[in-house]
């Protein structure tokens, strides 16, 4: 089965899909014109601005729910894990697919907020993909092919972020927490479920209040504390900006050979981490109460700069300036080891274990600690996120059978009971993630992220004119002064049913 699982990442994860990420992110950011560069102030100021509402949640909720998906073990597991596989040029390419991305994931952020709905059993709004795929041609020959297209990514979203991604999680907390504090693995998986269970249960003004209050404090104390190591070691800062740039294009003497793995494994953990392309953004970006998709899109290309340039940025430059990293030639562990650090224990497995090192190497005895808290935090918000896109989906799958064919009490009922039943499931991967191995965990973790990305960024580029559509329109009214309302049939939109009766309770007004 491992080797199964192997092989169908292999195919997965083929050069195509890096090749893909990146040519889909040029893309986009020559036709917005560099909007990531363009709208950066107007993306800070998005996030003091916005609503709420008894159906929706503010533009800053919404970002924290997204940071909440986002900031995870990728960060700190993953940077170790491009590092160990693709030497130092991988981080490189995590900020090339992390820039390149911001312009990616403002497309279908964009799109996520056009084509939000409303929940019919709780009211609150729910968007992302698969609602996008199926009602943006709803009035077109092709309605049919792309409403079995977003059942097909719903379906995906649903396997990957409640079965296979939670998993990745856990297991890295747990081994965080081993390394830290020999706690057994299964006291983490049961203290897991039942917080797990106490947050996922209370529905998503639960979920965007947990992530407000938690995300933006565990990123900014963990950015803060890895900075003073690096400040720490500042005098090797010039040695490690070298090695990577060297390394990234085939230029160090001792990396050039891994320079195909350098790409590869930037743009894989890149993906992995901000998740631009992904198709997860838009489930959180739906979620906001905003007067025009394009304010939400640009808040969500800013979360992809606080997770890679910001977040993986400080444990790159932390791992390198303190030599807590070992890389391998092969992209495996089986591989010879090209370069040590000098500072890693023997047999140190990639992971967790390496941001841990390069902590204590500085504060010794606390840095341990201080990562199993971090990853803590970190996994298990971004767990929590995984249920709330998982439920997304599985309502769009269940929802019309639920409330349209059977309707009444019996469809609310069935709809209940389907949710009730994905907690329960996302509560067992979770605990599994616990006591699984690592590298089963990420190869499952792999396989949800590149089917995900594949179906949405496939999708995303057929599907891209309404929300260049939204852009055109934002910027139009913001020169003009107002404060951007939104009106998809007067743009030509169609499918945008929530926003066809939206009614801003009053005409735009001065910005």
């Amino acid at each position: 089965m491992t080797d199964l699982l192997g092989d169908i990442n292999g195919v997965i994860w083929s050069n195509w899909l890096v090749y893909l990420c990146l040519a889909a992110g040029v893309y986009f950011s020559v036709r917005s014109r560099l909007l990531q560069v363009r709208h950066f102030p107007e993306m800070i100021r998005l996030l003091a601005r916005g609503k709420k509402s008894p159906s929706g949640v503010s533009s800053f909720q919404a970002l924290a729910m997204s940071l909440a998906g986002r900031v995870g073990t990728g960060n700190i597991a993953g940077v170790a894990t491009a590092i160990a596989f693709g030497g130092p040029g991988a981080m490189f390419w995590m900020w090339a697919v992390a820039f390149l991305g911001a312009s990616t994931s403002f497309v279908e952020s964009t799109l996520g907020q056009i084509y939000k709905t409303r929940d019919p059993l709780t009211g609150e709004y729910r968007g992302g993909p698969a609602y996008y795929f199926s009602r943006a041609f709803a009035h077109t020959r092709a309605r049919r092919y792309f409403t079995v297209y977003g059942f097909i990514f719903a379906a995906v979203t649903v396997l990957a972020c409640g079965v296979l991604l939670p998993g990745v999680q856990a297991n890295s907390m747990t081994a965080a927490m081993g390394n830290a504090w020999d706690v057994p693995s299964w006291a983490v998986a049961v203290g897991t479920v039942i917080v797990l269970a106490f947050v996922v249960i209370g529905g998503v003004k639960r979920i965007a209040s947990f992530a407000t209050l938690v995300v933006p404090l565990m990123a900014v104390t963990y950015v803060i504390v890895a900075m003073i190591v690096v400040f720490i070691n500042a005098e090797k800062i010039p040695a490690v900006l070298s090695d990577v740039f060297s390394s990234a294009f085939g230029l160090h003497s001792t990396f050039g050979a891994v320079l195909g793995l350098a790409v590869m494994w930037g743009v894989k953990r890149g993906v992995y981490s901000n998740e631009a392309g992904q198709g997860t953004g838009p489930h959180a970006a739906a979620a906001a109460e905003v007067s025009h998709p394009a304010k939400q899109g640009l808040v969500q290309s800013f979360a992809v700069y606080v997770d890679t340039l910001f977040v993986c940025t400080a444990t790159g430059f932390l791992i390198l300036s303190t030599g807590a990293y070992r890389v391998f030639d092969n992209g495996s562990e089986s591989g010879d080891v090209l370069a040590d650090g000098g500072i890693l224990a023997a047999g140190a497995e990639v992971g967790p274990a390496y941001t841990q090192s390069a902590f204590d190497s500085v504060f010794p005895g606390i840095g341990a600690s201080f990562i199993a808290v971090s990853l803590a935090f970190f996994c298990f918000t971004t767990m929590v996120a995984y249920y709330y896109m998982a439920e997304t989906n599985l309502r769009f799958i269940v929802g019309r059978f639920a409330t349209v064919r059977l309707g009444g009490q019996r469809g609310v009922t069935i709809g209940r009971a389907t949710t009730l039943g994905l907690q329960a499931v996302i509560l067992v991967a979770s605990a599994y993630g616990c006591v699984s191995t690592a590298s089963g965990a990420w190869t499952l973790g792999d396989i949800g992220v590149g089917l995900m990305a594949w179906l949405n960024i496939l999708g995303i580029l057929v599907l891209q004119q309404p929300a260049f559509a939204a852009l055109r329109d934002f910027e139009r009214q913001k020169k003009q002064g107002l404060d951007p309302v939104f009106d998809p049939l007067a743009l030509g939109i169609t499918g945008a049913t929530y926003w066809e009766t939206y009614d801003p309770k009053g005409e735009p007004v001065k910005a």
